[in-house]
């Protein structure tokens, strides 16, 4: 892998372990290796028997490596948003006297400075990523190498998670005998391929349905800005499936596979199927509307719980609407039942790369693009974190983080013009 245009992203899905190889020439990429595996080891989208992990990232990696006939050494991996916080961070350092050009180190210097706060002891910075930086009052600069100046500032947008979250994902790494080149907030991975350049940028709500849980973000100005996490996902519907019609629950997942669909409406009570049911000798005919039903109550469940949280946030009315992908969102008519209960238009993705065409990859193709597009400033502000990004330079100085006082479920604003105004104040300002 010493090719730095070969990325690898490594999804760590509750249901499903999905690995990419892509080659990048001349800024297209292509696509080389393809690996799933059943994951083990895995609850809710986080870790929770490394061992079992272990084993099941080895054989995804495994089979990835034979079709794409390299040998994976580093991964692009994506961190779920369990208990994600986001603040708003800033860093001023003295560059020296006015004749003296800003550098590397002075970039890493004001990140390390940004991040100068008392995180508590459960928690740990993840991503640094920069806004803005400010040159002797001079701002709206992207990047200030080269500049001269005295004074040099950065807004930032930081992102800490729980460290167990963080720890088990690098244990199992090393483990599979995989070193990190990047560490990715999913959600942020999954808009790179999910949202065009317009709705990244004007505001759009994305929500990503897997196997262990749900996750909601908010995307604007190309930025992370506010995420919900629902701890169910498309097992839940597996199961009741496999409760409701007493069958086995890999029955229960087939039948959600070849005669699921989500809006009840759509399906019929005279077109039937059979099922084998435990304790029964014969298979029992069920109706495509009763399976539909079953699978209609759950995802409508995790529906009205995300748009609750977004309704509260004021994230309905951004102008890019909403974009759902993700695994369980290949079940026919769960467009229609999402448009149903958020009121808004609501349009599926899917990935058209050749033998990646099904919502599942959305993400591990994402962690590849997010990386690919990784700028210097990115990489080096991002160097001062504990948890490397691509090749991570040394730190200028350690760095003690601080609680999330402008955390997403910050208080709203006390006056409210509008709902997009509102929503603008409560995560942008």
């Amino acid at each position: 892998m010493g090719n730095q245009d070969i990325y690898v992203g490594l999804d760590i899905g509750t249901t499903s372990i999905k690995v990419i190889v892509a080659e990048f020439i001349q800024g297209q990429m292509n696509i080389i290796g393809v690996g799933s595996q059943r994951s083990a080891g895995l609850s809710r989208g986080v870790i929770v028997d490394i061992d079992k992990a272990v084993s099941a990232i080895r054989q995804a990696v495994s089979q990835a490596e034979e079709k794409a006939s390299i040998k994976i050494d580093n991964v692009v991996v994506g961190i779920p948003a369990n208990m994600l916080q986001i603040e708003q961070v800033t860093g001023m350092i003295a560059v020296g006297d006015a004749s003296k050009e800003i550098t590397d180190a002075d970039v890493q210097a004001v990140a390390s400075a940004a991040l100068v706060r008392n995180l508590p002891p459960e928690r740990e910075s993840l991503t640094l990523t920069p806004t803005e930086f400010i040159v002797d009052g001079f701002d709206d600069i992207k990047d200030p190498r080269g500049m001269i100046g005295v004074r040099l500032e950065m807004h930032g947008i930081l992102f800490t998670v729980p460290k167990t979250v963080l720890h088990n994902t690098k244990k199992a790494l090393t483990k599979a005998g995989l070193a990190i080149r990047a560490v990715v907030v999913s959600p942020l991975a999954t808009a790179q391929v999910a949202l065009s350049d317009g709705e990244q940028d004007f505001g759009t709500v994305l929500i990503d349905i897997g196997g262990g849980q749900s996750t909601a973000a908010v995307i604007h100005d190309h930025k992370l800005k506010f995420t919900s996490v629902d701890q169910e996902g498309g097992e839940f519907v597996t199961k009741d499936i496999s409760v409701v019609l007493n069958t086995g629950f890999k029955d229960a997942e087939k039948l959600k596979r070849d005669y699921g669909n989500a809006d009840s409406l759509a399906t019929r009570e005279d077109e039937t199927f059979p099922v084998t049911v435990v304790g029964k000798t014969e298979p029992v005919m069920v109706s495509e509307k009763y399976l539909s039903e079953i699978i209609e109550a759950r995802l409508g469940q995790i529906f009205k719980r995300l748009n609750g949280a977004l309704q509260q946030a004021n994230a309905l009315q951004l102008p890019g609407g909403i974009v759902i992908t993700g695994g369980t969102t290949a079940i026919p008519g769960i467009v229609e039942l999402a448009q149903d209960i958020f009121g808004r238009d609501v349009k599926r993705f899917i990935p058209d790369e050749m033998g990646l065409r099904h919502p599942a990859f959305t993400q591990a193709l994402g962690l590849i693009q997010y990386a690919a597009n990784l700028t210097d400033i990115d990489l080096l502000v991002g160097s001062v974190t504990t948890t490397p990004t691509i090749a991570p330079k040394p730190a200028a100085a350690a760095h003690e983080p601080e609680p999330d006082p402008t955390a997403p479920e910050s208080e709203p604003e006390p006056k409210k013009p509008s709902a997009l105004r509102r929503f603008f104040g409560n995560f942008f300002e």
